[in-house]
């Protein structure tokens, strides 16, 4: 169990689907909880990225092996065939894939989409171009379309600006991941900061100005229409979110004029912290509308 535990990448896979099911939640047709309904959405959620993270490792396997980070992966250590890891992959994301067309067809095939693009496309590309990380993005922002699919039936404005979010927060975020653990990408051939030299001056501005343009994006939620004619979040969520994103600034900011890896792992921390803050907080407004 336990390493099924690290197939799935389970701490991961709880991020991508607490997105996923915030991103439900928030969606003007769901009036209250139905617990049925958002157990289902997390066992489908948890079984399709569990099938992508399964499918990421089979492939990365031998380089997993090179990464002191991920040696101890069951895959890459040789503790699980590739065989039984490939089962497990088809069975979780069929099943995810079904369990999810519960909600509707739109919500499966986005769920099915962002697998294939995870797994087949961005995976590989990963050694080829830096570019890879843009790419992952979609993927990586996906579960809040799918989420509000789920819940409101469809992909209007407030499942983009959702996905927004998500997606102009992954770059500071990866980027810092990728600068702290940037001599293990080495070794295994990943190509994945900005600049080819690696941790530099031009990748921390490239984390500063992602970070910038969430800025603008976080704050749509309070101008667009919500359920009751106003805007999705309030003025409190408003402020928090705002706080939010001049913290992950400042973070970036001073990852520019330090260039340490102690820098870059404040950032790694502050997105970790910004995401749900962030949800939550346009959750909470929603609750008291």
């Amino acid at each position: 169990m336990q390493d099924y535990k690290l197939l799935i990448k389970f701490n991961l896979s709880f991020m991508v689907v607490f997105s996923a099911l915030i991103s439900y939640l928030l969606a003007p047709k769901v009036k209250e909880y139905d617990w049925v309904a958002i157990g289902l959405f997390f066992i489908g959620g948890m079984l399709v990225t569990g099938s992508a993270n399964t499918i990421n490792q089979i492939v990365e396997k031998d380089t997993d092996a090179l990464m002191k980070r991920t040696a101890n992966r069951p895959v890459a250590s040789g503790r699980m065939s590739t065989q039984e890891a490939w089962t497990f992959a088809v069975l979780a994301g069929v099943g995810g894939v079904l369990i999810l067309w519960h909600f509707n067809f739109l919500t499966a095939a986005l769920a099915a989409f962002s697998l294939f693009v995870y797994a087949f496309i961005y995976t590989p590309l990963k050694k080829v171009s830096a570019i890879s990380v843009l790419v992952g993005a979609i993927p990586g922002s996906l579960p809040c379309l799918i989420g509000w699919a789920a819940g409101n039936d469809d992909l209007s404005i407030g499942g983009w600006v959702l996905f927004g979010i998500q997606f102009f927060w992954q770059f500071p975020h990866f980027w810092a991941i990728a600068w702290i653990a940037h001599a293990d990408y080495t070794k295994a051939g990943f190509r994945l900061l900005p600049s080819v030299e690696g941790p530099t001056e031009y990748s921390a501005i490239q984390s500063i100005i992602y970070s910038l343009l969430l800025v603008p994006v976080g704050v749509l939620p309070y101008f667009i229409g919500g359920p009751n004619g106003g805007g999705m979040s309030g003025m409190v969520a408003l402020i928090i979110v705002l706080i939010a994103n001049l913290g992950m600034v400042a973070q970036c900011v001073r990852l520019y004029r330090e260039m340490t890896v102690k820098a870059a792992r404040r950032v790694m921390f502050s997105s970790y912290i910004y995401l749900p803050v962030v949800l939550l907080s346009l959750l909470a407004n929603k609750n008291v509308s």
